[in-house]
C-alpha cells in the first residue's frame, strides 16, 4: 500500500475534502468538516475512527494497528502497507462514522453515499 492509495481510497467517498490543517505535508481527509483519515508527515500510517475505544484496543492488541498518537482512543493507526482490504474498509467505516455523527442539516448538503 502507498500513501497515493490511501489518498485515492480517501477522495472516492462522497464530499471528502482534502486538506493540509497543520502544514508540513499531512493529509488530512475531512467529510463536513471532521477529519475521518490522516496521514501524517512520515507517511508511514493512516490514522482512522473506529467506532469505540474497545474496539481500538482490540485493534491494538491483535496487531491489526497501532495507538495513533495525538488523537482520541477510539482512533486507530494502519500501517500503509497493511492488507488493502483491510484498508478500504477500515477508511469507509471511519468515513461513514463521521458522516453520520454530523449534525442532521450538515448531512442533509452532502452527496448521498
Amino acid at each position: 500500500m502507498s500513501r497515493d492509495l490511501v489518498n485515492e481510497l480517501c477522495a472516492a467517498q462522497p464530499g471528502a475534502e482534502w486538506s493540509d490543517p497543520w502544514g508540513g505535508g499531512h493529509d488530512c481527509w475531512k467529510i463536513g468538516g471532521k477529519t475521518f483519515a490522516v496521514t501524517g508527515t512520515a507517511g508511514t500510517h493512516v490514522a482512522v475512527k473506529t467506532e469505540s475505544a474497545e474496539l481500538a484496543a482490540f485493534l491494538i492488541e491483535t496487531g491489526v494497528a497501532e495507538h495513533a498518537p495525538y488523537l482520541h482512543r477510539s482512533w486507530v493507526a494502519l500501517p500503509l502497507d497493511s492488507a488493502p482490504d483491510e484498508l478500504a474498509h477500515r477508511i469507509r467505516h471511519s468515513y461513514r462514522l463521521v458522516r453520520t455523527g454530523l449534525p442532521k442539516k450538515v448531512q442533509v448538503g452532502l452527496p448521498p453515499f
